[in-house]
């Protein structure tokens, strides 16, 4: 009787477990597809669409300050 009671509390945990990693795993793919991650490209075209030509130095330093505001 205890046996099957941990049994079921195993299986239940490892369903609950791949349930849980499968969906997450979903939600976070659909959340990247619908909002990419900056790049260099498009920090190109912020720069080009304010009526500036930047340099690499420009983005570079830009895309550091990006990554260290997350």
């Amino acid at each position: 009787m205890i046996w099957q009671n941990i049994l079921y509390l195993l299986l239940g945990a490892a369903i609950g477990g791949f349930l849980g990693f499968f969906f997450t795993r979903r939600a976070i793919e659909k959340q990247q597809k619908e909002n990419p991650p900056i790049n260099e490209k498009m920090i190109r075209a912020m720069f080009m669409s304010m009526g500036r030509k930047p340099s690499e130095a420009q983005i570079e330093k830009t895309m550091r300050d990006m990554m260290n505001a997350k």
